[in-house]
């Protein structure tokens, strides 16, 4: 049997492209001119250094004047095409941003009410140091270095869990790797300052406390 097959020459390669969607994967994709396969229907894309959307009518106008009866339809930007194909993932994302902020809002809390409550059961203990010839600064320094393991601890155990569920938000990242280190770097170094903010005004208060006051604190 004879090979239908018709050679075709190539005159160019170009780089992957995601046709369906940022979020989907480049497949093996071939151009060929428009009269040698044809199809019921086609994308025509018109670049142009003017606003594009102006350029709408002009575009039609010509068409029409070409076939009267060939129908145009779906007429949008790139800009457009491109915040379509990522509508679900954005709204996916600002969901999940308000959650973390409202998460990191509830860990500070957390933070700042457990060191408050433990430089107020060690009152008596504090008055007790400062009274044998402790300086204000070391007690500023334990009750920071106590906050600070605190939150070391719970920063491993969270890096721990979230390279556990990376997979669940390969979804939402376009060019970038669940596991990117510098965005973990990042986020630890932003919890990390955060949390150590919320020690400090604990510990200063720790710094400030009278030896006399809490000797006779209870």
């Amino acid at each position: 049997m004879k090979d239908q097959n018709v050679p075709s020459e190539i005159v160019g390669v170009v780089g992957d492209v995601k046709h369906h969607g940022l979020d989907s994967t480049s497949r093996p994709t071939i151009y060929w001119p428009h009269p040698e396969l044809v199809y019921n229907s086609m994308t025509l894309v018109v670049r142009s250094k003017a606003d594009p959307v102006r350029l709408t009518s002009s575009i039609r106008a010509i068409v029409q004047s070409i076939d009267p009866d060939l129908p145009i339809s779906e007429v949008r930007t790139m800009e457009q095409r491109m915040s379509d194909s990522v509508a679900q993932a954005r709204f996916n994302t600002l969901l999940l941003g308000i959650f973390s902020a409202v998460a990191l809002l509830l860990a500070v809390i957390g933070i700042y009410g457990v060191m408050s409550a433990t430089i107020a059961e060690r009152t008596h203990e504090i008055g007790i140091r400062v009274a044998l010839g402790a300086m204000p600064r070391d007690i500023w320094r334990q009750t920071l270095v106590s906050g600070a393991i605190i939150t070391f601890v719970g920063l491993g155990a969270g890096l721990a869990a979230s390279f556990m569920l990376t997979r669940l938000l390969a979804s939402l990242l376009f060019d970038v790797k669940p596991g990117d280190p510098a965005t973990f770097a990042l986020v630890t170094a932003v919890l990390a300052s955060v949390a150590l903010l919320a020690c400090y005004v604990p510990a200063r208060r720790a710094m400030r406390v009278d030896p006399m006051v809490a000797l006779r604190y209870e």
